[in-house]
């Protein structure tokens, strides 16, 4: 069964969804036959390298919204998060450009380190106050996770995975996909927003059950004695 899951590492509910998504998935009783595939996506591919200003400030500034609106956002996604074990720091947050941080996970999904990585770039972001568009710390972040740093610097100074990350872009705008997160599952269902763990447990079991249906065999005697809600035959 595969699971495609479309978000932005500056996305506050992507990182609380991965939580939530992982909680169902860990008690799945057939975990080790899912793969996970990140794929990327930009809520403001405008957003400049580098923003002098805080989230508040662009949210205000750069969305129009109320900054009292902005702040009592802030403690209700922050609430949200420590309730899955995260700890959000809204004032310490960096604004910066995704772009490189997700072609920074296609380098490392080609390693098999794409979800180590985007822990970590999530992490950072929202609980650390750390730069995702700060070239050398993308290199730090690949290095940390068993990625070369040579060739992690080489992929972000070519753009190396530009495209790659462009065609998950036109892939969700085709799937209809309008905000993050989105999972989709086997490519029949899809899950929009950071759902209860419950719901995505139950997405997992239905997908799994209409992929693996039970076959029954015919074998024996045809009137074998069976037990049923009203008894047993005597």
């Amino acid at each position: 069964m595969k699971i495609e899951i479309w978000s932005d590492v500056a996305c506050p509910w992507c990182y609380i969804g991965k939580r939530r998504f992982e909680t169902a998935l860990n008690a799945f009783p057939h975990k080790d036959s899912v793969e996970v595939q990140w794929r990327s996506y930009q809520l403001d591919p405008t957003v400049p390298e580098h923003y002098d200003g805080t989230e508040i400030s662009y949210l205000a500034e750069r969305k129009g919204m109320d900054p009292a609106q902005v702040r009592g956002m802030f403690a209700h996604v922050t609430e949200q998060a420590a309730g899955e074990g995260l700890d959000y720091k809204f004032d310490d947050v960096v604004v910066a450009n995704s772009f490189n941080a997700h072609q920074l996970i296609h380098l490392a999904a080609a390693h098999g380190k794409a979800d180590g990585v985007k822990e970590a770039l999530l992490s950072a972001h929202f609980e650390h106050g750390e730069d995702i568009g700060n070239r050398e710390f993308l290199v730090r972040t690949g290095a940390a996770a068993g990625l070369d740093a040579a060739k992690v610097k080489e992929a972000l100074d070519t753009d190396q995975y530009a495209d790659d990350v462009r065609h998950d872009f036109a892939e969700a705008r085709a799937l209809g996909v309008s905000g993050v997160p989105f999972f989709v599952i086997d490519r029949k269902y899809g899950i929009s927003g950071a759902q209860p763990s419950e719901l995505f447990a139950q997405a997992l079991d239905e997908a799994w059950q209409e992929a693996n249906p039970l076959t029954m065999v015919a074998a024996g005697d045809a009137d074998a004695e069976v037990c049923g809600p009203d008894g047993c035959p005597i």
